[in-house]
């Protein structure tokens, strides 16, 4: 008991190791992300790290949620801001693509998705608020075009879940380096989908 609480005192703050294990992925890679390297960059043993996080699992699912607290604040930033429902959800695809292949956060999605196989309920829950959370934005954003009659009439939810599906698809593209698929392609795909289906006369597959 008295080394766990030697240990609390002398940790650095849960933040600074997360932002540090985000910061090797982005520059070293998810291969090179262990307890020992770690440990080593932010002055833990991996003992310690592993007292704290208790599995390599959950240091990258808890990783995970807090780089996506960050992309919440940034995206609900985006979807307040003073502008048409369209433009904020061009800003919302531009910030769910990744950036290019081996983008720190899709690397890291990747690979919690990958573990989730095995992974125990409470895991799982906290995924599904994290792709929740991204969903909800997305249906509100949604229902607010078709309101104010910028969007054709479509089902907010069921398009958010079939729009998310392509995201996921092409994001997956991009974040693995598949050739012949960059960013700026995935980008242009999405628009055009999002012209051909959310502008002109109501779509008989998405009306309400």
């Amino acid at each position: 008991m008295a080394g766990a609480a030697r240990a609390r005192k002398n940790a650095p703050p849960r933040e600074h190791v997360l932002a540090a294990a985000m910061e090797m992925i982005a520059e070293r890679g998810l291969e090179r992300l262990t307890m020992a390297a770690l440990g080593r960059e932010v002055g833990m043993s991996s003992g310690h790290l592993l007292y704290y996080f208790h599995s390599k699992d959950e240091l990258l699912l808890r990783t995970l949620e807090w780089s996506e607290g960050r992309l919440g604040a940034e995206r609900g930033r985006l979807l307040t801001r003073t502008a048409t429902a369209r433009a904020r959800l061009d800003s919302y695809v531009d910030l769910y693509v990744p950036d290019g292949h081996r983008d720190p956060h899709w690397t890291l999605w990747l690979e919690v998705w990958n573990r989730s196989q095995n992974a125990d309920d409470d895991a799982r829950d906290r995924q599904a608020a994290i792709e929740g959370a991204w969903h909800r934005d997305l249906v509100a954003l949604l229902a607010e075009g078709v309101s104010r009659g910028e969007f054709r009439r479509v089902d907010p939810d069921r398009f958010a879940a079939r729009l998310r599906a392509l995201l996921d698809g092409f994001s997956i593209h991009v974040a693995i380096g598949l050739r012949g698929t960059d960013r700026e392609q995935v980008l242009g795909h999405v628009r055009e989908f999002l012209d051909q289906e959310l502008d002109g006369p109501d779509h008989p597959l998405f009306a309400s």
